[in-house]
């Protein structure tokens, strides 16, 4: 059976999409399709939960490393069925009550199941139990986010019962594996490498590349790399040739293309995310997408179909929650006041890795600075680079750190940031001052001596860093 009907606002997807929703759109009809579990990628499973499991392997790594200080710390131990249960004990919830407030809410209608384009600005709504919905609207939103991706060997062996995870299914396991191998050199993989083995896991690392995080400024790439290898079994230039289940067992005999095998309990694949943007109808709307699937938007967001738009990992080029919400915001402005259009702020665009040791990052990197100042007729020297060691400081002292690094980029001839790169304790909220110095185009100078650094906060670090770009 197919029933109608038609909306002000139709949004495709419930994770940033749902913020979209704003007091300006009061007498609107809004109706919001979800697919999946309410609330999208971020709340569900991905920077929320994901974080709330390292904080446990945090402390774990912590206590290991305590003896560096006079600590002793014996038999520190995460136990991974009590943080899950805690875990999606408060965010299960979370979801079920927004899916509650949209479905029952006033001015706005949940529908539930697939939703496919059958013409601009014409969805139709697929429900699990095969009924459907054709919804027509003034204005189609986009936000159906992105999903990892699943490549050969590991898409046939999910599909032969072996235990391959992607973080959408890993953080619901019953028990933390004895030995991990992990598949893929970004952030998603040493994220949830470091959970893993924080919760008691041996890991193996296959990284088809030379390097972990190879797109870091090499000033903190190269000695996370080194970390990281000291730390876990960590094989560069590799792939995964094939899987098989060990005869009577449940574990699994991987072939690695340099010759080895390894013999682990759970296959985690982090080779990547993809838009989703495969299975929408965009052809039947009219809407473009780029090669590797993300939706084509103008800086405001908008599709070349009029009154379609669309916002975070479907079509923009960072795969960021903080990105995403700031476009829903532009976007909702959008909707309301189509003469007095905002563009997505895309210019100074802050990222984090919370593994241990965390590492953040914004801007250019000394290479990018340089092209960057060539391109604009200057010249090598007016790149002004400094790294600082946590070490140097006092509470870098205190903390008796050896290996955390703060490296700051500027133009000599404006005396302007251009990017900055931490790894070490807090960096996410270390590099905050360097966002905004950057953000509201403050010279380094003034931002080191322009205002207190707290003594012996570490935030001294980046104080010493901005310094140090004068020498």
């Amino acid at each position: 059976m197919t029933t109608a009907t038609h909306h002000d606002l139709l949004v495709l997807g419930s994770g940033s999409g749902n913020s979209l929703v704003t007091p300006e759109m009061a007498g609107w009809s809004v109706g919001i399709v979800e697919e999946g579990i309410f609330g999208g990628t971020c709340l569900n499973v991905g920077c929320i939960p994901t974080k709330m499991f390292v904080l446990p392997a945090d402390r774990v790594a912590e206590a290991h490393e305590a003896a560096r200080i006079d600590v002793t710390v014996e038999g520190a131990r995460a136990d991974w069925a009590a943080a899950r249960d805690r875990i999606f004990g408060r965010i299960d919830p979370i979801s079920e009550a927004g899916a509650a407030y949209r479905r029952d809410g006033e001015g706005t209608t949940l529908h539930q199941g697939r939703g496919r384009f059958v013409g601009p600005r014409e969805v139709e709504v697929t429900a699990a139990d095969g009924s459907t919905t054709r919804v027509t609207a003034d204005r189609v939103v986009i936000a159906t986010g992105s999903r990892p991706w699943v490549p050969e060997p590991f898409a046939r062996a999910l599909a032969d019962g072996l235990p391959v995870h992607t973080s959408d299914t890993v953080m619901r396991i019953g028990a933390a594996p004895r030995r991990a191998l992990v598949v893929g050199g970004g952030y998603i993989a040493t994220e949830m490498a470091h959970v893993l083995s924080g919760f008691g896991a041996s890991i193996t690392l296959v990284v088809r590349g030379p390097q972990l995080l190879r797109d870091l400024d090499p000033s903190i790439g190269i000695p996370f790399d080194a970390i990281a290898t000291d730390r876990w079994d960590v094989r560069h230039g590799t792939t995964v040739d094939s899987l098989e289940r060990i005869a009577g067992s449940d574990a699994v005999r991987a072939h690695l293309s340099d010759g080895t095998t390894v013999e682990i309990d759970l296959v985690l694949v982090a080779t990547g995310r993809v838009p989703n943007s495969d299975d929408l109808g965009l052809e039947r709307a009219g809407v473009d997408t780029h090669p590797d699937g993300r939706i084509v938007v103008d800086a405001h967001g908008r599709t070349g179909t009029d009154g379609v738009w669309s916002l975070g990992d479907v079509s923009s080029p960072f795969q960021l929650k903080h990105v995403a919400n700031a476009e829903a915001r532009v976007v909702a402005h959008n909707l309301v006041h189509p003469d007095d259009l905002r563009s997505f702020p895309h210019d100074v665009v802050p990222a984090a890795v919370f593994g241990h040791p965390q590492i953040a990052t914004v801007g250019d990197t000394v290479a990018q600075a340089r092209e960057r100042i060539l391109a604009d007729g200057g010249g090598v020297d007016d790149v002004l680079a400094h790294t600082q060691a946590f070490g140097s400081t006092a509470y870098g002292w205190a903390l008796e750190d050896t290996e955390s690094l703060c490296t700051v980029v500027a133009d000599r001839r404006s005396g302007l940031l251009l990017g900055a790169h931490l790894m070490g304790p807090q960096a996410s909220t270390l590099i905050q001052p360097l966002v905004q110095a950057m953000s509201f185009g403050l010279r380094a100078a003034d931002v080191a001596r322009g205002q207190y650094w707290i003594h012996p906060a570490l935030t001294e670090v980046v104080e010493n860093a901005l310094l140090g770009l004068e020498d």
